[in-house]
Parts: C-alpha cells; structure tokens; sequence
C-alpha cells in the first residue's frame, strides 16, 4: 500500500487535527520541519520561534510515542530544504508517497503555496473552530454590516455558555461596561503559570540564540508552557487564580504588573495545545459554581467565541488581499522605537518594552496604546501589520491581521469597527498609571509639553472629516471640534504638524 505524507504544522499540534483523523498510523507518515521560511518570513520575536520550535518537537514525540512513523527536520538539520514545500517534495522522494494529507493553513501565504505543490495535496478543513467558514459566510450573506456583537450572540445561543433558557446569564448579552476599571495600587495579580525549561527546550534556546539574535526580542528568561499538559496546568492555574478579577480589570495597565489578571493563554489555543472549547467549558462552569462573576466569565469568553471566531471569519471572507488595504491612504513608515522602546511617551515606551521582553501584551496596550497612536499619525497600515504579526507570540496572521488592519487601524474602511478606535491622552490616563511618569502632561492639549495623544487625536479627526463626519458614532466629536475657537484650533493641529515632522525626520519623541 503507497504511503502518503501527513503534514503537521507548527500551530496544529494536536491530535485532532483533520489530517491527523483522516490518515492511517500504520502506513501514512508524519512530517514536521522547522525550516527557514516560515522562521522568517518576518522577524519573529525569539520567544515565538523557540516556543513554536520547542512544542514541535514535544508533540513529534507524542506522536512517536503513540506508534506514528514521524518525519521531523529540525531548522539546523544537514539537508534542510528551507520550506514546507521543499520538505515534503524530499519526504515524497524518500518514502515513495505520491499524495500529502493536510489541514488547511491559516494563512493565504502557506494555502498558496501547498496549492502550487507538485505532488497533490488533500487538504482538510481545519474544525478546530467553532464556526467554519460556510458557517461565517451565511451568517455574512446579505448584512450591511459585519458587527461582532451580532455574531457573538449567535455563537452563545450554538454553545449555551452562560445562557439561561433563551436568556443570557446576569440579564445582558455583553457585560463590557463593568469591565473598565483602573487597577488599583495593591492589585495583587498573581500572573500566569511560569515553566523552567527542560533540557528539549533549553536545546532550542541555544538554537534560536545563534540564528535569531538580531530580531527584536528577549529570549531568556523562557517561562512558557511547551506541551499540552503544561498549557492545562496554565490554564488551571488562571481559572482559580485570576479569572474571578478578570473582568474588572481586563483593561486596566500598568507599570509595575505585565500581566494582570489575564490568561496568557492565547499562545497556546492558537498553536493548538489547548482547545476552544475546554477552555470556555472551564470558565462556564467556574461562573455555575459560583466562584467567578459574570462580567468575567462572560468577557473572557465573549474574547474566545466571540472575538477569535469573528476575526478568523473576516480574514477568510475578505480574501488574500486584505493585509493590503489602506482605506484612509496613511503612509508614514513605522518609527524606529516600535523596535527599541526608545520613545519619552511613557505608555508606549512600556508597552514596547513588555513586548519586547514577553512577546506580549494584553489587547488594550495592542489597541489603544501602540494600535491607537499609530492610526493617529498615520503610520502605513502594512507596516503596522508587519510589526503585531513580528512581535507576538500568539501572533497568526488569521487572527493577527484582522484585529491590525481592522479593528485597530481601521484600514478595511469599517468591515470589523463601525469607527475607528481613537483616543487622546485622557483614556491611556484614566487606565493606567503611565501618565505619571511621562514626559508629556495629558493634561496639556497642545505646545511642546503636551501629550501627543491629545493633538493627534484632533488632527486626525480634521484630517479625516469627509471619512468620518456623517458616522452617528462620530458626531459628538466633531461638533466639541466645531465648537473650539479658531486659536485652540490652529494651536492643535501645529502642534501636530511639528511633532509629526520630527517623527518622519527621526527625531526623539
């Protein structure tokens, strides 16, 4: 009986993949490779690499273990050919397989090129979701708008999380408003599970130091779950410990606390250690036993059925050119301190630096910190993309480009947000407690001491009035524009224009 091939990628590491179900352990093989292109196709963060590379090799035992014939070419392999492609065409050679079996990627880059693959490729819906596509396009078929709220009701009615007959639990659908408070001094959060690396990781970490030591990143010290027994632990862990303080203080940042109350566990249901479904079957039933609020059981799933599904819909709705779109023409290139922190606006300068240091940070220091002032100086929408899909460790582009180029730098011209997210200083103040440390005054709107914050944000929306002007959601803000005398005016946007000419000439700001 010919054997065929059966393609296991870096976020597809679980039993239950599709390919995995539809092929024969006895003669069907297993290939697994960490090869260069997909190590860097952007300058991916060396947390992300060894994390990836490190729960490549624990789940290639596992299947080894379990009895399958497993190909695995790790990235400083004599003979590595330096693609997905590459090494299945020398695994078809070696083992005679004239057919591959795999999951559908989730990204157009690797669709596209297993569809160009000389020897034919039988690729398998990936059901790891909760909505296929088919499921998502029905839902879309004929809706003037897109809105997540919509389908996330629908997703809670399929599942029953934290529904009560026909009814959602606490009374509301979206309990978001009671998930806004600053964190307060003495917080407390106890953060997520941290593991020691075993000798499988500690032998890729020393891999990843000698290839990737000039992408942006700190490598040691490596704490993250590489298997799926540690991803369960991690996520025990959360749900005792920081889920019941979640939903307060989901949005809230801080100086002195990377993590908060929140999971950290997106790294590992995006590459497959966890599941969807186990993890909200969790959290639903710590709300049934009475040990999590509903504004936090109820905002930590809305993230996973809600969110992560929707954002997976678009990205395979809208096609392979949507990382390309640009609706408001921003072409400003990325500044250099997106790269090294090196920037006096104290919440950027921390947000970066925990990127930096973790390959993480939560979704408001993504949206209205680093997201946020890049929408408003008009950075280029491609670059931005380039930088979150770079930088993240739970970063794919499924689920990274959606949330960049939609809902956060409004570039597909309002498919995920009915307006853009944008705001001055007062927000990031009123969050956090980086304002108090910052060169900038917030309380300052505009001249050389002032939160850029708060005159790019007026600047943008004078820029961008024949885009936003009729928007319902909009026009509060333009009539407080409207109202300003002509010298408060002005003095904004030269404020802007002088900052924003020395961000494009390189200039510390």
């Amino acid at each position: 009986m010919v054997k065929r091939l059966v393609l296991v990628l870096g976020d597809q590491l679980t039993e239950e993949i599709a390919a995995l179900r539809e092929a024969d352990r006895d003669r069907d093989v297993v290939v697994m490779a960490e090869v260069a292109d997909e190590a860097s196709y952007v300058p991916h963060h060396p947390k992300k690499i060894a994390f990836i590379f490190a729960a490549m090799r624990k789940f290639a035992e596992r299947l080894t273990d379990a009895g399958w014939d497993v190909r695995y070419r790790k990235l400083d392999d004599e003979g590595n050919a330096g693609s997905i492609v590459g090494e299945l065409l020398a695994r078809a050679e070696e083992t005679g397989a004239t057919e591959i079996l795999a999951t559908e990627p989730g990204e157009w880059r690797l669709i596209s090129a297993l569809e160009d693959c000389p020897v034919p490729v039988h690729v398998f819906p990936d059901d790891r979701f909760l909505a296929s596509h088919r499921e998502f396009e029905d839902w879309a078929d004929g809706r003037k708008e897109l809105r997540m709220e919509w389908f996330y009701r629908e997703m809670r009615r399929k599942t029953g999380y934290l529904m009560e007959g026909d009814k959602p639990a606490g009374g509301k659908w979206n309990h978001d408003h009671d998930n806004r408070k600053p964190a307060p001094d003495d917080a407390g959060f106890s953060g997520p599970m941290q593991f020691t690396p075993d000798e499988t990781v500690e032998a890729v970490l020393d891999l990843v130091e000698e290839r990737f030591a000039s992408n942006l990143g700190t490598l040691r010290p490596f704490w993250f779950a590489t298997d799926r027994g540690q991803a369960r632990r991690a996520l025990a862990h959360f749900i005792e410990r920081s889920l019941p303080r979640f939903g307060d203080y989901q949005d809230a940042m801080l100086t002195g606390d990377r993590f908060l109350a929140h999971s950290v566990l997106s790294m590992y249901l995006n590459a497959g250690l966890l599941t969807w479904r186990e993890i909200c079957d969790a959290a639903a039933a710590a709300y049934a036993a009475g040990d999590v609020p509903v504004n936090s059981a109820e905002g930590f799933i809305r993230q996973i059925i809600g969110w992560r599904e929707y954002m997976r819909g678009v990205y395979f709705l809208e096609g392979p050119d949507y990382t390309g779109r640009n609706a408001l023409n921003h072409r400003r290139k990325l500044p250099g301190f997106y790269w090294d922190a090196e920037t006096d606006m104290a919440c950027l300068s921390h947000a970066i630096a925990e990127t930096r240091d973790e390959a993480y940070a939560h979704h408001i220091q993504r949206l209205m910190v680093t997201g946020n002032f890049a929408l408003l100086a008009g950075i280029d929408p491609a670059e931005v993309h380039e930088w979150y899909l770079s930088v993240y460790a739970d970063a794919y582009e499924w689920v990274e480009a959606p949330n960049v180029i939609g809902m956060s730098q409004f570039a597909d011209g309002g498919i995920v947000g009915s307006k853009p997210y944008v705001s001055g200083g007062n927000y990031i103040n009123r969050m956090s407690d980086y304002c108090n440390q910052c060169a900038y005054d917030v309380r300052e709107k505009s001249g050389e001491n002032a939160c850029p914050y708060n005159y790019l944000y007026w600047a943008f929306l004078d820029r961008h009035r024949d885009h936003f002007a009729e928007n319902p959601r909009m026009a509060n803000m333009y009539r407080t524009w409207d109202r300003m005398d002509d010298a408060k005016r002005r003095a904004t946007l030269d404020s802007a224009e002088t900052f924003l000419g020395r961000l494009s000439r390189g200039t510390r700001v």
